[in-house]
């Protein structure tokens, strides 16, 4: 049998979650309290401030559903992906996607 080790595609897609994640958050809340002082009323009001507020309200939905599938679909891959591949399949690996 041969010898496993480290899948580098799995350590690369770990990886890429813990960056990701804090990111989309901080793009999130980042959109978040705009939003927020918004509907409480104190910031703008009047015809122009309601076809401005649908378009805010759109791009807040589009940020937090992209944001949603970004992650789940990396959680998903990296579930799926096994922690441990053969030496051989780890350098074919690391040649295919250009990992280190």
């Amino acid at each position: 049998m041969a010898k496993l080790v480290p899948n580098p595609l799995h350590a690369a897609l770990g990886d890429a979650l813990r960056t990701v994640e804090p990111l989309i958050q901080e793009i999130e809340s980042g959109i978040e309290a705009p939003y927020r002082d918004f509907h409480e009323g104190k910031v703008w009001s009047g015809p122009t401030a309601k076809r401005f507020d649908a378009q805010l309200v759109q791009h807040r939905t589009r940020v937090r559903g992209a944001g949603e599938k970004i992650i789940s679909d990396l959680r998903r891959t990296l579930a799926i992906t096994p922690r441990q591949v053969s030496e051989e399949e780890a350098k074919m690996i690391k040649q295919r996607y250009g990992l280190p």
